[in-house]
């Protein structure tokens, strides 16, 4: 179930009874329109439409039940997460080096699709001794070909 938010004014707008009850004031209309969520009133001197607390109340139970006004069951969505869900790498597939990620993302700037584990892997057969001293330039184009050489 969602955490709605209690009412804490005596009226509310259209608008804010549709954030009151986590949906798009479009999705919010459309609802009401069908029967769903009850009909605001009219406020006497500015005509303007309004939720009192009786049908703030309403409308709370409304989403958080799932019955509507209506006596139909009516789906919501769930409220966006905050955060995105973080992105899972395969259980192979180690985060590249700060140094190897510009290599990486030089390699597939050439059109070389691979992963940190084979370049770490070539960059260990190519250079045992480690990476001092040569070139970014030298290192991109050995582990190219050497790369390349793997596919055929």
């Amino acid at each position: 179930m969602p955490d709605l938010q209690p009412f804490t004014k005596s009226v509310v707008t259209v608008s804010e009874m549709a954030d009151l009850c986590q949906l798009s004031r479009s999705r919010f209309y459309d609802l009401t329109e069908a029967g769903v969520f009850p009909k605001p009133v009219r406020h006497p001197s500015s005509k303007r439409p309004m939720y009192d607390r009786d049908l703030q109340e309403k409308c709370l139970e409304i989403r958080e039940t799932g019955i509507g006004m209506n006596g139909q069951p009516v789906l919501f969505n769930r409220k966006p997460r905050k955060s995105p869900t973080p992105i899972r790498r395969k259980a192979d597939e180690k985060k590249p080096d700060a140094d190897n990620a510009d290599l990486l993302g030089a390699l597939k700037g050439l059109g070389l699709t691979t992963t940190a584990q084979v370049v770490n892997e070539a960059i260990a057969a190519l250079f045992p001794n480690g990476l001092t001293g040569i070139d970014q330039g030298d290192l991109v184009r050995k582990v190219f070909i050497h790369l390349q050489g793997r596919k055929k």
